[in-house]
């Protein structure tokens, strides 16, 4: 009798086990599904042109993190941090602790400026919150002109800010999705442009060794657009002050220009994980709509968690490319804020 019931048990156990990773490839069907129909309808017609140049909003392309940029930004699969706002925004539900606030600042030549902020917090019962920020400012200078050509008396600047909101929550214990919602201004003297995008990422646990598989589409939005009293102009139709209507407003048009669109996919493992030794090898495909494919690599050594060591490769296969090799280390000391540097 005991044995009867303990199969029955088992049985219904083994059905709910079931039922819920069928769930689990379900939900990551549906949403990579989704995910590359709508990045399909953005892919480049003819894949000659690299369309290098032709985005706005350039400061969404600057990846913020030491512990990303050690390992060549493959990190889509990798996403356990407070950074995979940036990367993949369903990883963050893999997060450590309740909450993680994160501020870089980086110092680029001409005393050009970018900033990145990110905070989160974990909401019993309903998944991961956060929000970010990140800025670009280049400094006040000169206007020059070739009548003045060391200054006219006014002055120029521009800056880019991205603003966001996000949710991620996981619906198994194995599978996550992530949605980042961003406000992008950007102005340069007195014209401005400014849009809205979302990102949306999946993160799946696979059984195989906890192979973790990555994907998110990152500035999926609007087109941003140059506006301002810069582009306001008077006209003479007849070109003649002696005839006709005379200093008629008028305004030039800018063109339009799609933010930078991404398509990432990535995976991630631990190859060897011993007591005090792990190493975290990762790779990413990725597929810009301003650029060619190309693909990501990294890996990461760590010794008893306290000591790490990275190392990856960038833009891979990409023509012309400007970069490649990438090195790091990072220290996570006790309690302390873990510190990082590429």
């Amino acid at each position: 009798m005991f044995l009867k019931i303990a199969d029955k048990e088992n049985c219904k156990i083994n059905a709910e086990l079931l039922e819920k990773t069928m769930n689990q490839i379900k939900y990551l069907l549906f949403i990579l599904i989704s995910i590359v129909c709508v990045e399909t309808n953005f892919a480049q017609i003819n894949q000659d042109i690299t369309r290098v140049g032709t985005t706005a909003a350039q400061v969404l392309k600057i990846t913020p993190g030491a512990r990303a940029l050690g390992m060549g930004t493959a990190y889509v699969g990798v996403s356990d941090d407070i950074y995979s706002t940036y990367f993949n925004p369903a990883g963050l539900t893999r997060s450590k602790g309740n909450s993680q606030v994160a501020f870089n600042h980086s110092s680029w030549l001409a005393d050009i400026n970018y900033d990145f902020a990110a905070a989160s917090i974990n909401v019993d019962e309903l998944g991961t919150l956060f929000a970010t920020f990140s800025s670009l400012r280049v400094p006040k200078d000169e206007v020059r002109t070739f009548e003045y050509p060391e200054g006219d008396g006014r002055t120029w600047d521009a800056n880019s800010l991205v603003i966001g909101v996000g949710y991620a929550r996981s619906l198994t214990d194995r599978f996550s999705v992530g949605f980042h919602f961003k406000y992008v201004q950007e102005s340069i003297w007195n014209s401005s442009a400014s849009g809205i995008a979302l990102d949306i990422g999946t993160y799946y646990i696979t059984p195989f060794n906890d192979l973790v598989i990555g994907a998110s589409i990152s500035n999926f939005g609007t087109k941003m657009q140059l506006d301002g009293r810069d582009l306001q102009i008077n006209i003479d139709p007849n070109d003649s002050p002696e005839s006709g209507p005379n200093n008629i407003p008028g305004q030039y048009a800018t063109e339009t220009n799609d933010l930078p669109l991404n398509f990432r996919v990535g995976l991630a493992m631990n190859v060897v994980d011993t007591r005090y030794f792990r190493v975290k090898a990762a790779v990413d495909a990725v597929h810009p709509n301003d650029n060619k494919e190309y693909l990501n690599t990294g890996l990461e050594f760590s010794y008893n968690s306290m000591v790490f060591l990275r190392g990856g490769f960038k833009s891979l296969f990409m023509p012309n490319s400007e970069q490649g090799l990438t090195l790091g280390f990072g220290i996570n000391y006790n309690l302390t804020p873990e510190l990082e540097f590429t």
